[in-house]
Order: structure tokens, then sequence, then C-alpha cells
């Protein structure tokens, strides 16, 4: 099992949740959809070559962010990717995977 962490700015944190759950995310047990999600600021410069979304070129933007966490199967995780990249309005969004160990 994996755990998803993403940076998203509101205007796509429903869409992007969204996809990511289509994709196999955000199930636990008999639960689905499960997801922890916090608001925080995230900053980035884009520079030469970029096509930001948000911000204009050489200029540092600091902007609200929500942080998405989820639990994702291994086997779901390159769609679950595919999804979240293809709704995210960034260029690059941020995430990563967490390998999760059970304990239990």
């Amino acid at each position: 099992m994996l755990k998803l962490i993403y940076y998203v700015p509101e205007s796509h944190l429903e869409t992007t949740k969204l996809a990511i759950f289509e994709a196999g995310a955000g199930g636990i047990g008999n639960y689905e959809h499960c997801a922890w999600q916090v608001l925080g600021i995230g900053q980035f410069k884009p520079v030469k070559g970029a096509n930001p979304f948000i911000g204009e070129l050489d200029a540092l933007e600091k902007i609200p962010e929500w942080r998405v966490e989820t639990i994702v199967p291994e086997e779901k995780a390159s769609a679950v990717a595919k999804a979240l990249t293809l709704s995210h309005p960034y260029e690059e969004p941020a995430f990563e995977f967490i390998q999760m160990v059970d304990v239990l």
C-alpha cells in the first residue's frame, strides 16, 4: 500500500480528488473516497521555458494550496499518477508516493 501526497490550488481540489478516486485511490476497507487535506502556503518561481498556471516568469509566487493525502494500492499507482497529472492545472504538479508498512 502507498500513501499519495500532493499539493493543489483550491480551484482544482475537488477535480483532482475525483480523478484519483476514479483511478483507484482512497479506498480503506469498506470506505471509498477517503482523504485528509489541509490548507497551507506553497511557493515557486517560474523561470525561462515555464508556462505557469499561476504567477509570472522570474517572480516568486506564494499562494494558498491544499495538501491532500490518501491511500493507493501499489497496482493502481501508475493510473492514479496519470489521473492526477491530467486533472492538475500545473505543468509539473508536486506529488509523492510513500511506501506504507503493514505492522498488523
